[in-house]
């Protein structure tokens, strides 16, 4: 086997083959000359002005009120109960005024 090897060897080096040349560096999407610490500080700092402005805008529309509709008519199709829960005449999530 060390032979077999050997006369392989031998033989490109007498054909005189040109030496191959590596393939070229791939560059992804960075290049050598950026500086991975100044990108990171400059998406740390965009996230946190991204928190304050949602955060902010957020407090802002929730702080508004929103409007109270009344209440609409007692029609005579609605809550029809032909027999009584077991915990009561109302639903589960029905939730009556009793002012």
């Amino acid at each position: 086997m060390a032979s077999t090897l050997a006369r392989s060897t031998l033989r490109t080096a007498l054909r005189g083959s040109p030496r191959a040349t590596p393939p070229p560096k791939r560059n992804f999407s960075s290049s050598p000359h950026h500086d991975d610490a100044y990108e990171t500080a400059k998406w740390e700092k965009i996230t946190y002005l991204g928190m304050a402005t949602c955060s902010g805008l957020a407090f802002y529309i929730l702080s508004k009120g929103h409007p109270h509709h009344e209440e609409p008519p007692p029609y005579p199709y609605l809550h029809i109960r032909n027999k009584e829960f077991p915990w009561g005449p109302n639903g589960l999530f029905e939730v009556k005024d009793h002012h």
